[in-house]
């Protein structure tokens, strides 16, 4: 399956305060999953990788979504995540640290422009 039509379908399972961790190595796809999921949930707008600004937070056809991109942080207190990751949103956290609990979404490649999508 496709990654942006595998994350339109995870994302018709999610529920505003879901939280969801989506891993993988670097260009596996993280944030092409996340931009299907977005999609899928209302958001019409650029989905980019927020590497630079840790976090993003878009205005879906319903309810808010967080994407939040860890990677350039060592560790991360979990009042950090405040601002983002609330009852009323969906929160995509890409390379995910700390203690917070959610769902796990893992994008491995499989040759050429194949993945392998694990939820």
């Amino acid at each position: 399956m496709e990654t942006e039509a595998h994350a339109a379908e995870f994302a018709a399972t999610l529920a505003p305060g879901d939280v969801v961790f989506v891993e993988g190595e670097l260009g596996a796809g993280k944030t092409t999953w996340v931009r299907g999921a977005a999609r899928a949930l209302g958001f019409r707008g650029p989905v980019t990788s927020p590497t630079f600004t840790i976090g993003q937070v878009y205005a879906g056809g319903g309810a808010e979504i967080a994407h939040l991109d860890l990677y350039r942080l060592e560790s991360v207190d979990p009042w950090l995540l405040d601002d983002y990751v609330t009852p009323e949103r969906i929160a995509f956290v890409e390379w995910p640290k700390g203690a917070l609990e959610g769902r796990r979404v893992l994008i491995e490649h499989a040759g050429g422009d194949a993945r392998e999508i694990t939820t």
